[in-house]
């Protein structure tokens, strides 16, 4: 059975006094914040409340996230409500773990953690609260029952997705290249020599290469799967010159043809509403500002070959974020996640 199949049914719906979500947003101001906001306004069964941000309190949201201009009237709080059925911690690494240090929530809250502070298993738990690692497609189950989702990382989404039925398979035998190129909205707002314009654009450059913070995510769940492998990772990422989305290309010698492996891939993702196996060559603009991701899967000579895409924004950070919303919650796994790309 593919490990995203979940046969415990959903739970019914659940949600606040008035029947819908409150949620909440620490760290307003940020492109995942703005993301996070663009999505939960159409959402038809959440209601948006305060969203914090304390460099901006008392501000109108749009006035930040220009995007929003004529969407929406709110403005950035200084503090939560105290009321919210879900809070969306959308801070930088090292700062969540601070922040809750400072602000306890009820027990009764959800929290969605978009940092990188409960990924790992030696991080999940943290003053009586047990952080799930939320990427659906490998822990549904989990997800429906947590209290708090610690939310994946944006390479780790997509390398993992193009490596998790291997390893449920028990296919990754050998070792795994992996070179992956992200666009300027990976590396957050902060300003920094790599993301001005002028050193950005008809530029790539390779960072962190084998030392990328998101191995240790990948390497827990591929163990997960497959927990005797000894397959190392040998990951080199790239910044790109574009703003956004992920390309990622993971390779590996494999004893599967070319139409075995599509056919693994397609039963292991047959009930993942979001991740698609495409028999066409893909590109970076089938996914921007979505929350898909598309694989595609080629063998040539040895090495079978996997590319995988992802909006680094959406599917690599808010829009899975607001997928494990639905999935806490009891709602259709896509609620409020059904986006169209710019292709053109």
């Amino acid at each position: 059975m593919a490990a995203n199949v979940d046969t415990s049914g959903t739970p019914p719906f659940w949600g606040g006094a008035g029947g819908g979500v409150k949620a909440g947003i620490v760290g307003g101001a940020g492109y995942t914040a703005g993301e996070l906001i663009r999505i939960l306004l159409h959402h038809e069964f959440v209601e948006l409340g305060g969203i914090v941000s304390s460099s901006n309190a008392g501000n109108p949201v749009h006035q930040v996230h220009d995007d929003l201009v004529g969407e929406t009237d709110l403005v950035f709080a200084s503090e939560l409500a105290g009321d919210e059925d879900v809070v969306f911690l959308c801070l930088g690494h090292g700062n969540s773990k601070a922040w809750l240090h400072k602000n306890a929530l009820p027990e009764t809250t959800h929290i969605i953690d978009l940092s990188n502070d409960f990924r790992l298993t030696a991080d999940a738990e943290f003053e009586g609260r047990e952080f799930i690692y939320g990427l659906p497609e490998l822990n549904k189950s989990r997800i429906r029952q947590a209290q708090s989702i610690a939310n994946p990382g944006c390479f780790a989404t997509a390398i993992q997705l193009a490596l998790l039925p291997l390893a449920q398979a028990g296919k990754l035998t050998d070792d795994i290249h992996v070179s992956a190129i992200t666009g300027s909205t990976g590396a957050g707002q902060s300003l920094s020599e790599t993301v001005h314009f002028s050193w950005r654009t008809n530029n790539v450059s390779i960072y962190k290469p084998f030392t990328h913070q998101h191995l240790g995510e990948i390497g827990e769940s591929l163990a997960q799967l497959q927990p005797q492998s000894a397959a190392e990772i040998h990951f080199i990422p790239y910044r790109g010159n574009f703003a956004r989305g992920i390309f990622a290309s993971v390779y590996t010698p494999s004893d599967l043809t070319q139409d075995e492996a599509r056919e693994l891939y397609r039963n292991f993702y047959a009930a993942a509403p979001f991740t698609t196996v495409s028999d066409q060559k893909i590109h970076l603009k089938q996914v921007v500002s979505t929350n898909k991701c598309l694989l595609h899967v080629q063998k040539q000579g040895k090495q079978l070959l996997i590319t995988s895409v992802i909006d680094n924004l959406v599917k690599g950070a808010s829009g899975q974020a607001v997928q494990n919303m639905n999935l806490l919650f009891g709602l259709p796994e896509t609620t409020g996640l059904n986006l169209k790309a710019g292709l053109f």
